[in-house]
């Protein structure tokens, strides 16, 4: 048994976007979640990649709870460290390709230009420790077939996030205070899942170099920034959205002050950068606010 793609982590939220965006390509795909497949079992991944024997295989799979990963570490790492460790390994058996999803945090997030996808890591979370981790094992593993690709911000339909949490409040709340400190990419994850299926295709076409990718929207902004242009979207008042300072919400794992990507290497597999921020979020955002509509529904019924 063969199939062109092979996705783990897809119950999670970017997973749900690439599996539905294959789906739509009428792609051949292999779709698993974590109770499908544990990628931190070396035997199970090695067992699935010699029964699909996949041409592409995409990692979603993530511990993305950052705070938690601050007094759970050694469980992030085995998540988020060792299960990469083990799908490239597997992926070096077969030759197949290898798409493995990453961070912004594995930068010190204190620069004051985009991070490019030479810079040199330097995380300061146990999160951002455990992703590069397995960015390294992948790229060690897989010189030739192994692209790490990271991104930011994600918001999408398919699960809790920033954009979702903003439209929910501004029906429950007469004023949101939102910082306005940190300065980052709203991504959204259908872009993300764009980019990933033109990755896969373009490597298994030899004309995508193995490495580093930055998958987030280009432009930048706060996130009290992207929370007035959310309630902008909505016909409510962008002046009901108030800046605060990173410091009065202290977190167990600091956030990064700036975590802005550059995209440079996209032009090496012949694909246009990303679009910018704003235009994504146009048209994620009747499938976004029509997700809490069904989401209200459920509550009052």
């Amino acid at each position: 048994m063969t199939c062109e793609w092979f996705v783990t982590g897809a119950d999670g939220m970017l997973g749900r976007e690439l599996v539905s965006r294959l789906k739509a390509r009428k792609a051949d795909i292999v779709a698993l979640g974590h109770h499908g497949l544990d990628i931190t079992d070396g035997d199970a991944v090695r067992a699935a990649l010699d029964r699909y024997r996949p041409a592409v295989v995409a990692n979603c799979a993530a511990w993305t709870d950052v705070d938690a990963a601050e007094s759970h570490e050694a469980e992030a790492l085995d998540v988020n460290g060792h299960g990469p460790a083990h799908l490239a390994a597997a992926c070096r058996v077969h030759g197949t390709v290898l798409l493995h999803v990453s961070t912004d945090y594995v930068f010190s997030g204190d620069s004051d230009r985009p991070y490019w996808e030479t810079d040199t890591p330097a995380p300061r979370t146990a999160y951002g420790r455990t992703k590069l981790v397995g960015e390294q094992a992948v790229l060690t593993a897989l010189p030739e077939t192994g692209h790490v690709v990271r991104t930011a911000w994600l918001y999408g339909a398919g699960g809790g996030n920033f954009v979702q949490s903003v439209i929910r409040l501004e029906a429950a709340q007469d004023a949101l205070y939102v910082v306005d400190d940190q300065l980052g990419q709203p991504t959204w994850t259908g872009d993300v899942a764009d980019r990933l299926i033109l990755l896969g295709n373009c490597a298994r076409a030899d004309t995508a170099p193995p490495g580093v990718y930055h998958a987030t929207n280009s432009g930048q902004a706060t996130w009290n920034r992207l929370a007035r242009e959310v309630f902008r979207l909505l016909g409510a008042d962008p002046a009901r959205v108030h800046p605060i300072s990173s410091a009065t919400l202290p977190r167990p794992a600091p956030r990064p002050a700036y975590s802005v990507l550059g995209h440079s290497r996209w032009s090496d597999a012949g694909v246009p950068t990303p679009r910018h921020w704003c235009y994504a979020l146009v048209e994620a955002f009747p499938e976004l606010r029509d997700a809490e509509r069904r989401r209200w529904a459920r509550h009052a019924a």
